[in-house]
């Protein structure tokens, strides 16, 4: 289990990191009184956690690898990060849920429908906890697996060939 301590440390920081974001957006009006820009405003958490996975694999690099590491153990870190984030992340959405933004789902519906995007039924249909948790765990995934593979490309370092520096050969 302490092989991936680093990995469930950063998957606890992204999913307290998507709650205070949360809060953020509660406290600035996104779920209510500005909830026609919230779509605009929730995409900026993609920079968070794409910061949060470099920090991730940094740490993992620094801290288990001795400042090397292969792409290879790059994503195989962010896979692990991944799959933690989609353990964590019903969890989240509950919280957020029932306890952060409980009226999100009326304030969507009822913006969906005045604006004409969608039906009630079509409204009342996407946005509920079940769908939303769904989601969740389907965009942590396939945004994490993406993520993860671009930052283990930006992140990787080859460990260095002793044989390589000036002024050795392999045979004295």
């Amino acid at each position: 289990m302490s092989k991936y301590r680093i990995e469930i440390k950063w998957s606890v920081i992204f999913s307290v990191a998507m709650i205070l974001w949360m809060l953020g957006e509660k406290y600035f009006g996104l779920h209510d009184e500005y909830i026609a820009e919230h779509s605009f405003y929730t995409s900026f958490f993609g920079i968070v956690a794409i910061g949060i996975y470099l920090l991730a694999l940094y740490d993992k690099r620094k801290n288990y690898h001795n400042g090397f590491m292969s792409w290879t153990d790059g994503f195989k870190t962010g896979a692990i990060l991944t799959l933690g984030i989609v353990i964590l992340s019903p969890f989240v959405q509950l919280l957020i849920i029932e306890f952060i933004t409980p009226n999100y789902f009326r304030n969507i519906t009822e913006y969906s429908i005045e604006a004409g995007e969608m039906t009630r039924e079509e409204a009342e249909e996407y946005f509920n906890t079940t769908n939303y948790i769904l989601q969740s765990v389907l965009w942590a995934a396939v945004s994490g697996l993406i993520t993860a593979a671009i930052a283990a490309l930006l992140l990787r370092r080859k460990l260095r060939d002793p044989y390589q520096v000036k002024g050795t050969t392999p045979y004295r």
